[in-house]
């Protein structure tokens, strides 16, 4: 899939009136964030915003970016209604000049990227991270494809090679110690888009 149809399919999802996953944080970023004092926190792929709001009403500050101009305003407009501010870009990550470990946790919520440069991105991302810093994931695990196949609203890639295993997870993030990794099945209602059950990988790591 080329660049300008990806961002096309995002902007579109994103451009109607109700967010397309709703406006609550999704449940797993929630529980981990609130075991954590706040401070600096990267959101890659963060769409409409409901995580990066979330995390910027609990007093992190916050960092978000997508390839979605619809997701982008769609985000600012829910920060304003939560009287929160979050620094929103918009483009490929290797054009947002972010810094080598400027950033003390890394939130990747359902952040699926095509899968030639998905496990290049997670090791690019990492370099964001400080030493000791964060990672919170959770995505659509490769056993999803038959819960989809029974219920489409769950949600989440057709593609195999979009989705995640635990080898995976290991391999893109070598430099890291285990918090907690597990493949879970799990009920999604999150918006319209995420809905039913549906198979996750969960991952919190720490960078070495």
């Amino acid at each position: 899939m080329n660049n300008d149809s990806w961002t096309q399919r995002w902007n579109e999802r994103y451009s109607n009136e109700a967010f397309a996953y709703g406006e609550e944080p999704n449940a797993y970023l929630k529980e981990q964030l609130e075991k954590l004092n706040p401070a600096v926190i990267l959101f890659p792929a963060e769409g409409e915003g409901r995580n990066a709001v979330f995390a910027a009403r609990l007093g992190w500050d916050v960092s978000a970016f997508d390839i979605s101009n619809e997701g982008k305003k769609k985000a600012l407009q829910l920060a304003e209604k939560n009287k929160v501010k979050i620094d929103y870009k918009v483009g490929e990550l290797s054009s947002l000049n972010y810094n080598a470990e400027q950033f003390d946790v890394l939130a990747l919520i359902y952040a699926h990227f095509p899968a030639a440069i998905k496990s290049g991105l997670h090791k690019e991302l990492s370099t964001y991270l400080r030493k000791g810093g964060i990672v919170i994931f959770e995505a659509f695990s490769k056993n999803n494809l038959q819960y989809v196949a029974k219920n489409p609203k769950v949600g989440g890639p057709k593609e195999m090679d979009m989705l995640f295993s635990i080898d995976e997870i290991k391999s893109d993030f070598l430099d890291f110690e285990i918090i907690e990794l597990e493949e879970k099945i799990i009920e999604l209602n999150e918006g319209e888009f995420h809905n039913g059950t549906g198979s996750v990988i969960r991952f919190v790591g720490r960078k070495k």
